[in-house]
């Protein structure tokens, strides 16, 4: 979840309030000179068995060029959710960040739970990026670990790590630095390396950078050459955490190629899109830019989060992804749509693979409402595997990214009442290589929508305010006596608030006036159930709840 300094994210039973307005609007400073990309030292052969770094890049042992797509998971507080990494698998993920405790700040995960998490991402067919997580805003913090107690930590795992170079990566400590002294950064994170290095790791080891991870003083990104040359091994990736400080285009691909020119090794390890009252990242040149220059991403995060914003699928359900897990997943530069399977659990990615897959077969429609269809598709074939769908809205001779999906259908939301839309499906194989189109499949949507009358009642109510800003959530309760499958509810603000971003439904508001159309997930309400969506915003001094709703023209009742 995110802290107010930093949108760093802390124990799900702590949210801390701290100013992040100094952060904003700043220029990062600093700057890392281009170079020749790095090559690795002579002595760092034995490393190539497993994951590794060379020119910049990260490698798979057979030298395969490998990407990280993925998300964040907060298994040490919640331990039980043991069906998380088969469900992050399932929407195309090759990557998951495992939130781990070295014992400092919470329960310390021992060696035989790390072991169970180590085998479960590869019996998922995931690589896993192990993190300790009490190193979270040292220097700022009170109460956050030193670098080299984490170190420590690592060492005492030796016996369950070694060997799992080519599955595991060592995080060794989460935003490792908080606002205070962040050149105090550079020494602890270059001698933990070399403790690890010291104590015979040979794994890939990823760094954090300081100011809560986002580096908008620029420390790691001016001392990154000199941490990277201390590794005797060369096997160093740094890591950026993008948040709110990352607002615009201009900052985020400055960050990026900094480090792209100068030959050094980076990936995305954090980053949040929904807006917030510290402001509202750019997650789209963020996807934009990683999948440009091969970098590199793992979203924050699967669920669990205190402020549920930042929540890819609500109470950790697959079937429940918000807005914004509908982003990271099905989205443009998403994880479905780029995503490929290290090469290491065999038969995905394969560099010689060039022959792209069938067409899938012609799509049919089903479940069309007056905001969305399903869509439906014979299978694809491969000489290898298939890894995913891409959907496309078709008009003459352009195409506009629709859906992705890994299997064989989707369901297309955000569309428009009473109107034609002409869909098409692509397969992409696990090499990337992509399938001639299928043939197209014509859908008009339901010009009225349903007609729920007195079957409907919602529920208004305000999660928390700050200066200027507020969160909120509404639930719309089915208290008719048949399914409503598609709706748009109406509502108008009393006092000048705006919607800034929202899950579960997509706002639209001019003036005072909000109208939501619903997200993929949230468009069917069964009888006597319910759906709810959130959303922050802005607001002047009076926030007065709105005491009239509509759901497709018919008033409801007000709970």
């Amino acid at each position: 979840m995110r802290s107010a300094t930093s949108t760093a994210r802390q124990s799900p039973l702590t949210f801390l309030l701290k100013g992040l307005a100094a952060l904003l609007g700043v220029i990062l400073l600093g700057a890392l000179a281009p170079a020749a990309a790095q090559a690795r030292p002579a002595d760092a052969e034995a490393a190539e068995t497993g994951l590794h770094i060379s020119n910049g890049r990260l490698l798979e042992g057979n030298g395969n060029d490998f990407v990280m797509r993925g998300v964040n998971h907060a298994h040490t507080w919640y331990p039980g959710e043991t069906q998380s990494l088969a469900d992050i698998k399932a929407f195309g993920a090759n990557t998951v960040r495992v939130v781990l405790s070295d014992g400092h700040r919470w329960t310390r995960n021992g060696p035989e739970e790390v072991a169970g998490i180590v085998d479960d991402c590869k019996t998922n067919r995931l690589i896993c990026v192990l993190e300790v997580h009490d190193t979270t805003g040292y220097g700022e913090d009170a109460a956050a670990g030193t670098l080299d107690h984490a170190a420590d930590y690592w060492i005492s795992l030796k016996d369950v790590l070694a060997g799992e170079e080519d599955y595991v990566i060592i995080n060794i400590g989460n935003e490792p630095w908080g606002n205070t002294d962040p050149a105090g950064w550079t020494a602890p994170t270059t001698a933990a390396v070399q403790k690890l290095r010291g104590a015979g790791f040979a794994h890939t080891i990823m760094v954090d950078a300081p100011n809560w991870g986002q580096d908008w003083q620029g420390v790691m990104r001016a001392n990154a050459q000199a941490v990277y040359d201390a590794d005797t091994t060369g096997n160093l990736i740094f890591s950026i955490h993008m948040y709110s400080v990352y607002s615009t285009a201009q900052a985020i691909t400055d960050y990026l190629n900094a480090f792209v020119d100068a030959g050094l090794p980076l990936v995305i390890g954090e980053f949040g899109g929904p807006a917030d009252q510290w402001g509202d990242p750019d997650e789209d040149t963020m996807m934009a830019a990683a999948e440009q220059l091969d970098l590199g991403y793992l979203a924050w995060s699967w669920s669990g989060n205190t402020d549920p914003i930042l929540d890819l699928a609500i109470d950790f359900d697959p079937s429940r992804l918000s807005s914004w897990g509908e982003r990271i997943f099905h989205g443009a530069d998403g994880i479905a749509q780029t995503s490929q399977e290290a090469t290491v659990f065999g038969g995905g990615g394969d560099p010689d693979d060039t022959q792209a897959p069938t067409a899938p077969g012609t799509p049919t429609a089903s479940a069309v409402t007056a905001t969305s269809a399903t869509l439906s598709w014979p299978a694809a074939t491969d000489n290898v595997a298939i890894a995913g769908y891409d959907v496309v809205r078709v008009s003459g001779a352009t195409e506009t990214a629709a859906a992705s999906s890994t299997t064989t259908s989707a369901t297309v939301a955000g569309l428009t009442a009473d109107t034609a839309y002409v869909f098409a499906v692509y397969a992409r194989d696990t090499a990337g290589n992509r399938s001639a189109r299928s043939a197209t499949v014509s859908v008009t949507t339901d010009g009225s929508g349903p007609t729920p009358g007195a079957g409907c009642s919602v529920g208004y109510r305000v999660i928390g305010e700050w200066p200027g800003g507020f969160q909120g959530e509404i639930t719309i309760r089915n208290t008719g006596t048949t399914v409503i499958n598609g709706w748009n509810l109406a509502f108008a603000f009393a006092n000048g608030q705006t919607v800034s971003n929202m899950w579960g439904g997509t706002p639209t508001q001019s003036g005072s006036a909000v109208s939501v159309a619903p997200a993929g997930y949230t468009a069917s309400i069964g009888v006597n159930s319910s759906v709810t969506i959130g959303f922050t915003g802005t607001r002047n001094t009076t926030n007065t709840a709105p005491t009239a709703f509509t759901l497709s023209g018919s008033t409801c009742t007000t709970v």
